[in-house]
């Protein structure tokens, strides 16, 4: 069986941070019993840090627990290659920057809470993953799950 490998955007973070029963928590917890892996880019965690200094100094540590616990990795940077492909399905270049993060993670999935330009957005379906909300990554998860067993 192929380990099952997920991409987390900013908005996933927060919700994990922010929520201990909600989709994103589940996604960490699965992360942390080794059931998938999770992977985030360089720039997601710097917005992440960035925001939670800003608007919630407190939570910082229970975030750095949680990335730890469900052993979130850091992606590399992405090349110029999937930049270019990033900017052709989303033009806006902070979201397009994080979609090529993904892209250079090598995911089975992307996971964003953004329905504004990622979840929806008709030009991903040409990308080697789907993007959607954590409700529908556990959706797929599990289809995946017993497609695999099958």
């Amino acid at each position: 069986m192929t380990e099952t490998s997920a991409f987390l955007d900013t908005s996933v973070l927060f919700a994990a941070v922010l929520s201990e029963s909600g989709g994103a928590r589940l996604i960490f917890n699965l992360g942390e019993a080794g059931s998938i892996r999770l992977w985030v880019g360089p720039r997601v965690l710097q917005e992440a840090d960035a925001v939670l200094e800003r608007k919630l100094p407190k939570r910082k540590a229970l975030f750095a627990l949680l990335l730890d616990r469900a052993r979130i990795a850091v992606g590399p940077l992405p090349d110029e290659a999937q930049l270019a492909r990033a900017r052709e399905i989303v033009s806006y270049a902070p979201d397009a920057h994080v979609l090529a993060e993904a892209l250079a993670c090598g995911v089975n999935y992307f996971i964003s809470l953004d329905r504004e330009h990622l979840v929806g957005n008709l030009r991903a379906t040409s990308l080697p993953f789907p993007i959607g909300t954590p409700g529908d990554f556990l959706a797929w998860l599990r289809d995946h799950l017993v497609s695999q067993s099958l």
